[in-house]
């Protein structure tokens, strides 16, 4: 529900017309994105005393403090396409990694509303949206890009990135530090190791180099006369750095710095008050600016404007998802409401550590995981590298780094059966393509985008959903229940009717045959799932067999998915001919845009185990 229709933006336009400001011709508000990456509220108006950034903090005075944002999922490439569509990846087929599935034409990046409007649209550089490109949303897109050339009088839409905090700032070692290691705070669920505890002072130094940054960027929008014009918004893409950050589906990758300063001439735009809790979703960034623009959103957008003329009721829920990150499938959903974070883990038999080439890149990554092999890690630290509960809950002011799993807590059972229907909810009003394994896209969507063929009334989206659901009920007949849709037409409800047996707890002996008579099944995602949970079962010789027949498919995810596999089970050592076809995969290219190095990448982690 909406709280204004465009009569804040009519009074606006108004206003202008009468304020004899010569240059100001049109006196719509310019906005003003300034995005940093994978940093999560390290900032000193979050009450960081670690933190040393003067310029944000000026910033957040003048503004508001959301303490509340959130990003839709913890890595860039998905959470971009959200910020430049107002839809959820997971709803458009694009939670991927570096999938760069199509789009239907219907949807639009949100900056070309604003350019037809009459807006001077300039991004400053980093797209990464995760889809194909639509450079039309943009007047210009480059490491140049610029509002000052805009036509006079015309007001801009800007978005200016920085990557200075990006994962990688922490790969390569250096000398000098502005933060004292011994100075910082570990949390609980890192080992306050040396290369830890550098790498944390470390990016303290990167995030205040981002703030000296932000300085330049609003004394230059001040010299050029046009701070008291502009809505300015700084947030980071989602949270970070260190490991069990980004990428994970805790506060530590959800929680984004959002600072908005809305200038005194805009201000029935905006709530005017200092800091709010209000809970703020990166699916509601593009309807926002719409609207601070006094451009009604459109009805496909799927967020809740928190500011200007077309501005909604709060949200009572928050709602992200993760799918593959890099070479590592996975697949979490996460609802968040004032009180408690709920995680959904749909892969529960998968740690959450699994080995992934980027992560471990990081000095203070390779020295938790090395902590955890010599076993001096405790049962905190290393939960990490163990397998996950299907179910979590955590109440995060008294818990703000989710250590503490509270899903089973007796007095905690309202707000897990509330946020678990929550949830549920939410992925069948969004239509959760992320259920779909990525090996069977192409092939499932032709010619259209996925999100198109999910459309069409005979697509078994409930089905598989609900197959999901309960492949992790882990309870009572579910076994029984999802032998029987082993035989459903549908390719990804097999998938996770098999996946299921990996996931339980319980291994029936009688189970075994009716996996063995399915173990031919001609979807190579259900194959490699029964293949799984054949090895689970005992049948080592026919899990193998599949698994090596899905190593030499030339499909990049059937080989990745096999890779995934092989990686997850107790092997002390590899077959012969399945240890040299993995070799060969270390050494293999791959034509897929985006995805060239995680075969290789898959296959090397392998090798070194």
């Amino acid at each position: 529900m909406r709280v204004g229709r465009g009569v804040a933006a009519l009074a606006v336009v108004t206003l202008g017309a009468c304020s004899g400001t010569p240059d100001r011709a049109d006196e719509r508000p310019n906005i003003l994105w300034i995005t940093s990456e994978d940093n999560g509220p390290f900032l000193g108006a979050y009450g960081d005393s670690l933190a040393d950034t003067p310029n944000l903090d000026r910033l957040a005075e003048r503004g508001t403090v959301y303490e509340n944002a959130f990003a839709t999922t913890p890595v860039c490439a998905p959470a971009r396409f959200t910020l430049i569509t107002g839809l959820y990846a997971n709803a458009a087929g694009t939670e991927h990694m570096r999938s760069r599935y199509p789009i239907p034409g219907t949807i639009r990046f949100f900056p070309e509303y604003l350019r037809e409007a009459g807006y001077h649209t300039t991004n400053n550089r980093k797209k990464d949206y995760n889809t194909l490109d639509r450079p039309e949303a943009w007047v210009e897109s480059s490491e140049t890009a610029s509002y000052r050339t805009r036509g006079p009088g015309q007001p801009f839409f800007h978005v200016r990135n920085f990557t200075v905090t990006h994962e990688s700032s922490l790969h390569d070692p250096i000398d000098t530090q502005i933060h004292d290691p011994e100075a910082m705070r570990i949390p609980p669920y890192h080992p306050p190791t040396e290369a830890i505890k550098t790498d944390w002072a470390h990016y303290y130094d990167q995030v205040t180099q981002l703030d000296a940054m932000v300085g330049e960027v609003l004394d230059d929008l001040e010299a050029a006369g046009e701070a008291e014009n502009t809505i300015v918004f700084y947030f980071s893409d989602h949270g970070g750095v260190l490991g069990r950050s980004k990428r994970f589906m805790f506060e530590s990758g959800l929680h984004v710095p959002l600072i908005v300063y809305v200038p005194p001439k805009f201000r029935d735009l905006a709530p005017g008050v200092a800091r709010t809790d209000r809970l703020v979703s990166f699916v509601d960034f593009p309807k926002t600016v719409l609207s601070l623009a006094g451009i009604e959103p459109p009805d496909d957008m799927q967020g809740s404007a928190f500011l200007g003329a077309y501005r909604d009721l709060p949200r009572d829920y928050v709602y992200a998802y993760r799918g593959r990150m890099d070479e590592r499938f996975e697949l979490v959903r996460t609802v968040r409401d004032a009180e408690y974070l709920y995680v959904r883990n749909f892969m529960p038999h998968r740690i959450y550590g699994q080995h992934l080439d980027y992560l471990w890149r990081a000095p203070s990554m390779r020295s938790w995981y090395a902590e955890f092999l010599a076993g001096r890690l405790n049962d905190v630290q290393r939960r990490f590298f163990e397998t996950k509960p299907a179910e979590e809950l955590y109440h995060v002011a008294s818990d703000p780094h989710n250590v503490r799993n509270l899903a089973d807590d007796p007095g905690h059972q309202e707000a897990l059966e509330r946020l678990r229907r929550a949830g549920a909810d939410w992925r069948r009003a969004v239509r959760d393509l992320g259920f779909i394994p990525e090996e069977t896209i192409n092939e499932r969507r032709g010619n259209r985008s996925l999100y198109e063929a999910a459309r069409e009334p005979s697509f078994p989206l409930e089905d598989i959903i609900g197959t999901a659901e309960l492949a992790t009920r882990n309870a009572g007949d579910h076994l029984d229940m999802l032998a029987d849709r082993l035989d459903h037409p549908d390719c990804a409800v097999r998938f996770w009717a098999a996946t299921g047996f990996s996931v339980a707890d319980s291994r029936p002996a009688g189970m075994r045959p009716v996996l063995r008579e399915h173990a031919e099944d001609i979807c190579p995602a259900a194959r490699t799932a029964i293949a799984e949970a054949l090895y689970r079962y005992g049948d080592h010789a026919t899990a193998l067999s599949l698994l090596e027949q899905a190593l030499h498919d030339d499909r990049l995810f059937v080989v990745l998915r096999a890779l995934n596999t092989i990686a997850s089970l107790d092997l002390d050592s590899l077959p012969a001919s399945i240890a040299d076809r993995v070799r060969r995969l270390e050494r293999s290219t791959w034509e897929q845009p985006g995805n060239t190095d995680y075969v290789p990448h898959a296959a090397s982690a392998i090798i070194d185990r």
